[in-house]
């Protein structure tokens, strides 16, 4: 099996050498204090710092690869400065049990600092996923699939102590809430298990702030590998499939990432991650922030009986055409 990380290390060198070949390039800032904000005709923009740039093209180093933008497309560049500050954070709960605000743009390694203990692992028999906290009382949000049919669910928490991160395991963790169609659950640490433990709420983004094109990371227990983070871009943010919308990124997302967030660069959560396609690299999605807004706010309309888990209406297909049998 090639090594990934060197084919990509070098893919990254070859676009920078081509970038650079042609000629003199904007003085690059590093350090990132400075970044270009590039806003193109169709209403997104791109985040990065600006590289090469002539009659056709202007590259972009966006941090993990450089991009070729048409120049036709670009409607206007802007020279930005970013504030370096401390983790600025005013995130406060709404009242539908999730949090947002505004968070200061930070690195990748740095949101991982910040957020990183806010994703949690979640075990059913036999299978294992990714999920989050969204409020310190104990409720965790995840994909349906990831617990469809089961009731024995556990929920590990990576807690940053002395030594490292320390697993905090929930044992008999409930079912509140769950939508097939959305892919998304509700889960609930029993307050007694809680105790004086203090969870890490991760904050939700606002949809229209989405943009194609910007910067994005996921984090989550891909094939049971903890923690382990990726990065990418938003492809589109609202890519239909099954009569659904869902936010299209080059993260890379595998079996075990599914329930777990997309993060913007602020630490935001933009979407639930949720499917890719197999053997295509750089073709997955998330259920935006919006329809996980949706199904926080609403969860007691999805409310989960264990008793009856079969409850809710169910309605009969409608005859075909020409089935004479089931006119009346």
């Amino acid at each position: 099996m090639p090594n990934r990380s060197h084919t990509r290390s070098s893919v990254f060198l070859l676009a920078m050498l081509a970038a650079l070949a042609a000629g003199p390039s904007h003085a690059a800032s590093w350090d990132g204090s400075v970044y270009d904000e590039i806003e193109l005709a169709n209403g997104s923009s791109i985040a990065g710092t600006i590289v090469k740039e002539n009659s056709e093209q202007v590259f972009v180093d966006v941090g993990f690869t450089i991009l070729s933008v048409p120049r036709k497309d670009v409607a206007e560049i802007v020279r930005r400065e970013r504030v370096k500050t401390a983790d600025t954070s005013s995130t406060q709960k709404t009242d539908h049990l999730y949090w947002e605000g505004e968070r200061a743009e930070m690195s990748v390694r740095e949101n991982v600092e910040r957020v990183g203990e806010g994703v949690v692992l979640v075990k059913v028999p036999g299978a294992l996923g990714s999920g989050f906290v969204i409020d310190g009382e104990g409720y965790v949000v995840t994909n349906a699939h990831v617990v469809e049919n089961e009731q024995n669910i556990s929920v590990t928490v990576f807690h940053k102590g002395e030594r490292g991160y320390e697993k905090k395991v929930f044992e008999e963790v409930e079912l509140l809430a769950v939508n097939p169609y959305w892919d998304l659950a509700l889960l609930r640490v029993k307050a007694e298990d809680l105790g004086e433990f203090e969870l890490t709420p991760i904050p939700f983004a606002g949809y229209e702030s989405i943009r194609a094109g910007e910067p994005v990371f996921a984090i989550g227990n891909p094939l049971g590998l903890e923690r382990s983070v990726s990065e990418g871009i938003v492809s589109t943010k609202n890519r239909a499939e099954w009569g659904m919308l869902y936010i299209q990124t080059t993260a890379a997302i595998n079996p075990g990432n599914s329930g777990g967030p997309l993060f913007n660069a602020r630490g935001e959560m933009i979407g639930v991650t949720t499917w890719g396609y197999l053997f295509s690299e750089g073709l997955n999605f998330a259920i935006p922030v919006s329809t996980v807004k949706t199904f926080v706010e609403n969860h007691d309309a999805f409310a989960y009986d264990k008793e009856n888990p079969n409850s809710g209406y169910r309605y009969l297909a409608p005859p075909r055409k020409g089935d004479h049998e089931n006119r009346l």
